[in-house]
């Protein structure tokens, strides 16, 4: 099983940018951390981070012959990217959208999402953690089995 995270904008600047919000690990500790865990449950992740919507989109289109799902954190381009969901909608792999912080307990504008309705689900405002979990639901979407089983 191959899955891709996709981080979009800015998530490059983690560990430095609003540590209050979105704590102090950077992207490369929470991939390398990822990636440990990923292994011990026998799952091969691969890590994409741009800030360029184009190259999300790109990246997005590759997915039904590359990998078995998608782990995504689109940043702003949750509330505003068409583009990428309307490519999120065009694959058979599942997806599953991750955020860092609560975003329905920040800024008004950062509530809604227009990638949500074409994912598996979405988890938001527990940390770094949120990836994992959402390793967790893909490993029981692909298994067939109901959300939780692994749990």
């Amino acid at each position: 099983m191959k899955i891709l995270v996709i981080n979009g904008p800015n998530l490059n600047l983690l560990g430095k940018r609003e540590p209050h919000i979105y704590g102090t690990k950077t992207l490369d500790d929470i991939n390398k951390e990822l990636k440990e865990f990923g292994e011990g449950k026998g799952i091969r992740l691969e890590f994409f981070q741009s800030n360029h919507e184009g190259e999300i989109i790109d990246k997005i289109q590759q997915a039904d012959c590359n990998y078995s799902g998608i782990i995504i954190n689109p940043g702003a381009y949750t509330h505003y990217s068409y583009a990428i969901r309307d490519a999120v909608a065009s694959i058979g792999v599942p997806v599953v959208e991750v955020h860092l912080s609560n975003i329905f307990s920040r800024e008004d504008f950062r509530h809604h999402s227009v990638i949500s309705p074409v994912v598996k689900g979405q988890i938001c405002g527990f940390g770094a953690l949120g990836y994992k979990l959402a390793v967790f639901a893909l490993i029981d979407i692909l298994d067939g089995n109901d959300l939780g089983n692994e749990l």
